[in-house]
């Protein structure tokens, strides 16, 4: 049994590592099998080759998390623990530098994966990108983050944000009120974003102004969208028509990012997916940038993570099950 001795010089480094109630190395423990003993300033772990290795790798990157003055949570511990044990080469240093910008509260907004990283180094080098992956991995909240920075930047002279207005269950005759009334509760996610992120009162009066416009796809039709930033969210609700559509609204100026979940689309039977279309037709078009991103790039509570891998793989045993009938 191979073994490694950690001096950190400082017990409040230790604690840091550890985590409240030592939440943190019991998880490695059994994550990665290995044992772990601490005396005054230094700890040590240990277990067979492979999975000693592992863990250091994951209690390195923690390390240098600290030092750099980081938050260590659940989210990014759990985010260490999957890169250490895939053959990934990233160094945890390189998260969390760029800032996007900061939300109502001052809080910073930076990529917290890699494949967040390279979604934002995508917005910024073309001019369409397509940001694909599971509920949670922050496709629609960066989208918005960059498209308020560009806007501040005076980089865009407007931001559009719109969604399908799809029937996910319900039938928008059965909803009270007038047509807004009616599709609000569809475009309530962009709203909730661009609230945490720029402040309801700075919204609102953008809104009034016309310099900031959140509406269904179909208000798309027939425009010319020059100089502004346009957000297509839950594109996998999208008809290869209405993807067709938007696409070519795009003008002068523009940058476009379309988001979408290929897992969840809400379409009638036998409708095919714009997106899934989009993704298939415009595959060779080096202008255009697709970012796949997985269940590793999950950054809202550790359970969501688990849900989307659990369906994942049911879907995986399922597939087979479906061909087969």
């Amino acid at each position: 049994m191979a073994s490694k001795v950690y001096k950190t010089g400082s017990s409040e480094v230790i604690r840091t590592l550890f985590g409240e109630y030592d939440t943190n190395i019991k998880k490695i423990s059994k994550e990665f099998n290995i044992d772990y003993s601490i005396r005054n300033d230094e700890f040590v772990i240990s277990g067979d080759d492979v999975a000693l290795n592992k863990a250091a790798r994951c209690i390195d990157d923690m390390l240098i998390y600290i030092d750099s003055g980081k938050l260590l949570n659940e989210q990014s511990v759990n985010y260490m623990i999957s890169l250490s044990k895939t053959e990934s080469i990233d160094n945890m240093s390189d998260l969390g530098n760029d800032i996007i910008c900061y939300n109502i509260q001052g809080k910073p907004i930076t990529a917290k994966t890699f494949g967040q990283k390279k979604y934002v180094q995508a917005i910024d080098d073309k001019m369409i990108v397509f940001g694909i992956g599971p509920a949670g991995t922050g496709k629609t909240y960066l989208a918005m983050a960059k498209a308020i920075t560009a806007f501040k930047k005076n980089e865009v002279s407007r931001i559009i944000l719109t969604r399908p207005a799809i029937e996910a269950g319900e039938k928008l005759g059965f909803l009270p009120g007038d047509l807004q009334s009616k599709v609000d509760p569809y475009l309530r996610p962009l709203y909730d974003a661009l609230h945490e992120i720029m402040g309801a009162e700075q919204f609102q009066k953008n809104m009034e102004k016309g310099l900031i416009e959140v509406a269904p796809l179909a208000y798309m039709r027939g425009r010319t969208l020059d100089n502004a930033f346009i957000v297509l969210d839950e594109a996998q609700n999208t008809t290869p028509a209405q993807m067709k559509m938007f696409l070519t609204r795009i003008g002068f100026g523009s940058k476009a990012i379309i988001t979408g979940d290929r897992s969840q689309k809400d379409l009638p039977s036998g409708v095919k997916s714009g997106l899934d279309n989009a993704l298939r037709v415009l595959k060779n078009i080096e202008e255009i940038g697709f970012c796949e991103l997985t269940s590793k790039d999950v950054v809202r509570h550790p359970l969501v993570q688990r849900i989307v891998e659990a369906y994942d793989t049911y879907d995986k045993k399922d597939k087979p099950y479906k061909k087969h009938n």
